[in-house]
């Protein structure tokens, strides 16, 4: 069972599925979207997902034609977003709350990527936030 909740915790959701998979989106669209470098996301069966609290305060925005990204109006979140008609959801992993470790992963649309991240770079990593700058 995978669960999820946007920042303010008014939206959740559930899906009974597995993610064997995860893309790395890198278009200017989830850019953009998600204020990051790339957005990761997950599919899961449509039929498995469901909200388990807070629709009333979802909102969604048609960021191409058929595909409706999902929202928390209250604090932002993007949360899942979905092809009208297609047999999954996409989940958006960040507002993901179970544990997961996947072998398989994929960065898409590097040719949209920000200049200033490139996924091949090896970069310092701290276990918290910097106390100064190196």
């Amino acid at each position: 069972m995978l669960s999820g909740s946007c920042l303010c915790g008014r939206v959740a959701y559930e899906a009974d599925a597995v993610i064997d998979g995860l893309i790395h989106c890198h278009c200017q669209t989830c850019r953009k979207a998600h204020g990051a470098a790339m957005s990761s996301i997950a599919a899961v069966p449509r039929e498995s997902f469901r909200w388990t609290q807070g629709e009333a305060v979802l909102k969604s925005f048609e960021s191409s034609s058929g595909k409706l990204r999902w929202f928390c109006s209250e604090c932002g979140s993007h949360i899942m977003a979905e092809r009208i008609g297609r047999p999954t959801v996409m989940l958006r992993l960040g507002c993901l709350d179970t544990p997961i470790d996947v072998e398989r992963q994929w960065h898409i649309w590097r040719s949209d990527a920000a200049s200033w991240y490139d996924p091949k770079r090896p970069l310092p990593e701290f276990s918290e936030g910097m106390a100064a700058r190196p």
